[in-house]
């Protein structure tokens, strides 16, 4: 069983507040025919040069080769050019490569991935969503109002979430980390506040942020949301320093939730070495793949850390993220974008379950789904946008 073709989906995502602003998919097929789906999470270059990367990350290190040696494939793709250092993007195409090949071993032995990484030892996930607008709710007025935030947790709630995320503290700048102003620092608050009110004790309350802060910053942010308990205070300064990260996480009783900006087991170990977070974030899609995730996964254990798979791309990932969350002892929640409904459903032959909180995988062998290829063909992405930009004004107070 050899690699023998592959193919690049770049999809326009018709819901781009839910999953960035396109999904880049890669098909790859066996000379023998067998098919396999995954999904790369790489946001720093336009997707037409992504594909152009993806291409050559294939051709260069993995076809013909067989796809059960994803460990000799990974430390080829990592030591590319003389670098084996962390690289997101070349990581990130990778990781889309490998979850195919893990796709097409589980079909290929009629196994689901998980039968194939020590193991089912949970049959559902706990899982939770960041909150979205309604209808037609002005996107502005939703993510500047904690009302209206408050009303969409207990909409969740009643749906049967358990744990929901928002990210209230300020836009994400080129600048960061800053100090958070006053009025972040109140709006913030104001969010745990209402929300915590609206929900009691029925759901955990994730703190979102996105690197903005400095530690001193993040520290008095913290001190504000201590009283609400929250499940986690995420990324609160840019990943590029754990031991500053490490310094709010000392100083905190909010556990630091980090690494969805992530690659390979050696920044994560990095992390957990310094004591900077306690629960890990990977993305599938970016991480170096299923079988790096499982290492981090290992680390973690040792650390006594928990993981909490990253979902910010479509479908693919996800039923990847659920493939491997399966396998974990040290599991704590599974990231959906709502209930997986929606377009992110429209991209999938079939659904994954998500039922009263909690997502049941799916019984098919590989990943368990397919990519609906008519849906994603049909939408392709024209834009020159990249899947998530940082604003270049300066956060003033």
């Amino acid at each position: 069983m050899k690699l023998n073709e592959l193919e690049v989906f770049v999809t326009k995502n018709l819901t781009p507040g839910r999953g960035g602003k396109y999904f880049i998919f890669v098909k790859l097929i066996t000379h023998c025919g067998i098919v396999g789906y995954g999904e790369v999470y790489a946001a720093s270059i336009h997707p037409k040069t992504m594909t152009v990367i993806i291409e050559d990350v294939f051709q260069r290190h993995m076809y013909n080769e067989n796809p059960c040696n994803i460990e000799l494939m990974f430390r080829r793709v990592y030591s590319s050019g003389f670098t084996q250092r962390p690289d997101p993007t070349i990581m990130g195409a990778f990781s889309g490569l490998e979850i195919a090949c893990w796709d097409i071993l589980g079909k290929s032995l009629n196994q689901p991935i998980c039968n194939l990484l020590g193991g089912k030892i949970r049959n559902s996930l706990r899982s939770y969503t960041y909150l979205y607008p309604k209808g037609q709710q002005s996107e502005a007025d939703f993510y500047s109002s904690p009302a209206l935030s408050a009303e969409a947790a207990r909409v969740a709630i009643d749906k049967g979430f358990t744990a929901i995320k928002f990210d209230p503290a300020g836009p994400y700048t080129i600048f960061d980390g800053h100090q958070p102003s006053l009025a972040d620092l109140e709006l913030s608050e104001e969010f745990c506040r209402l929300i915590r009110s609206k929900v009691g004790n029925q759901a955990d309350l994730l703190f979102g942020t996105h690197g903005q802060f400095t530690p001193s910053g993040a520290l008095r942010l913290a001190q504000r949301l201590e009283k609400y308990s929250p499940l986690w205070f995420e990324e609160p300064i840019p990943p590029d320093s754990s031991r500053n990260m490490q310094l709010v996480a000392a100083n905190t009783s909010i556990p630091i939730a980090t690494g969805e900006r992530l690659t390979t087991k050696y920044e994560f170990s990095e992390v957990l070495r310094s004591g900077a977070a306690s629960i890990l974030q990977p993305a599938l899609g970016r991480v170096g793949g299923i079988w790096e995730a499982k290492k981090v996964a290992a680390i973690a254990e040792v650390f006594g850390a928990q993981i909490a798979p990253h979902l910010y791309a479509g479908p693919i990932e996800w039923a990847a993220n659920i493939q491997l969350s399966l396998t974990l002892p040290n599991f704590l929640l599974l990231e959906t974008i709502g209930t997986g409904d929606g377009f992110h459903s429209k991209l999938l032959t079939s659904n994954i379950n998500w039922e009263n909180g909690y997502v049941f995988p799916p019984n098919a062998p590989g990943l368990g789904v397919e990519l609906n290829e008519v849906v994603a063909r049909e939408n392709p992405y024209t834009g020159e946008e990249l899947h998530l930009s940082m604003s270049e004004k300066e956060h003033r107070p």
